[in-house]
């Protein structure tokens, strides 16, 4: 049945033609019948005029206008030649609709005027010589009933299409601005990302300055004091060049920073102190580290830092009154792994995606785009029972 319909519906044309050729057999029927009781011959232009309504109804979603014309221009010669009502008439009735629902709006205008004065024509041209004349008055209301309802049913039809593709148009909008406003939230958070991390950079090489100008001034007094900042040198060079890889597939945007604007960021030595002042803003926080610490990657080391920090100030924005979070670090042989929880209400889950919030970052939106960075994962939504989690596992190597 499914195929059947959807068939039906790629085709209008052939069920429009199917049920002409039903009209057209009908009317002839009924011709025949009419002429046998009557005993005479029925008028010559009977048979052209139920090809030309039932032409009506075959065609009348591929030009509703123009079969609309045809099937007045049937009519008025239906009234001048005398040629009785027939069930072929029926495709008035059905052009009156279509028009309606889907023809031009002068076509439905044209269609109501034209529904509205057929039936009083039409008694007016055979009337009813046995009935009088309150009784002819009713069955010309009679007959315009079907022809009215038949239009407001098709205008009707009109108005909720032109709704639901209202709604569709509306709903296409928003979709595409939700996407632009994504894609302009990413491109600020990269940006951003960019400029942190070339901070990381710069502070990277002036330690290897600093450094190689201490290890040149005690080269000859101190051999071991050189070789031990030479190894600073070198670890930090290749920190820095780790970072400056990451800091090619960022589009950079924005103003360049000022050559005295370079300060290291933040570690994950500052969670602590982070943590702390929440508590001093009011903000219960469980703050507990596992695992062995060990030197990490700049990069690494801001991005926890910032993700923390951001989901410490969602906390505060979206959980509540009394709202409590926790924080973990912890080291793994191969990673470092960070779980924010909080027991509040929480925001919903498309805001923290849309960034719905005006904080460090974009949400959801900048914590993916940290977090890829450096090549790691992360994990976000609801917590069972109320509040909200973020898990983030961040990759590192042991610094040489």
């Amino acid at each position: 049945m499914q195929l059947l319909y959807d068939f039906l519906r790629r085709h209008p044309t052939w069920v429009d033609g199917f049920w002409a050729v039903v009209l057209f057999g009908i009317s002839a029927l009924s011709g025949t019948t009419m002429e046998e009781s009557r005993g005479t011959d029925l008028p010559a232009l009977t048979v052209p005029v139920m090809l030309l309504l039932s032409l009506v109804v075959a065609l009348r979603r591929r030009m509703p206008e123009r079969m609309l014309i045809l099937a007045l221009a049937v009519g008025v010669g239906q009234l001048i030649t005398d040629v009785a009502p027939m069930p072929a008439d029926f495709a008035l009735l059905v052009i009156v609709y279509t028009v309606a629902a889907v023809g031009a709006r002068w076509s439905s205008r044209l269609a109501l005027s034209a529904a509205l004065v057929a039936a009083p024509l039409a008694q007016l041209r055979w009337p009813n010589h046995e009935a009088n004349t309150v009784e002819n008055i009713a069955i010309t209301v009679f007959q315009a009933v079907p022809f009215a309802l038949a239009w407001v049913l098709g205008d009707s039809i009109r108005t909720r299409r032109a709704y639901f593709a209202q709604l569709e148009e509306r709903a296409a909008r928003l979709e595409k601005e939700r996407e632009a406003q994504a894609k302009v939230a990413v491109a600020a958070e990269r940006a951003r990302i960019a400029r942190e991390l070339h901070d990381v950079v710069a502070h990277n090489v002036s330690v290897m300055v600093v450094q190689a100008d201490g290890a040149a001034y005690v080269l000859d007094a101190a051999p071991d004091q050189a070789k031990k900042a030479l190894e600073t040198i070198s670890s930090t060079g290749r920190q820095a060049l780790a970072e400056m890889r990451r800091l090619l597939g960022v589009l950079r945007t924005g103003e360049h920073q000022e050559a005295g604007e370079y300060v290291p960021q933040p570690d994950v030595q500052q969670i602590e102190d982070l943590v702390e002042q929440c508590r001093g803003s009011g903000l219960p926080v469980d703050f507990k580290v596992e695992g062995t610490p060990r030197p990490l990657p700049s990069g690494v080391e801001l991005t926890a830092y910032r993700i923390v920090q951001e989901a410490l100030t969602n906390t505060r924005k979206h959980g509540g009154s009394d709202v409590g979070a926790s924080v973990r670090l912890v080291y793994f042989d191969d990673g470092l792994g960070l779980l924010v929880e909080d027991d509040g209400k929480g925001a919903p889950h498309e805001l923290y995606e849309e960034g719905g919030y005006d904080g460090q970052g974009h949400g959801l939106i900048g914590m993916r785009e940290r977090v890829g960075m450096v090549g790691g994962t992360l994990d976000a939504g609801p917590r069972p029972g109320g509040g909200f989690r973020i898990s983030v596992l961040l990759p590192l190597k042991p610094a040489h």
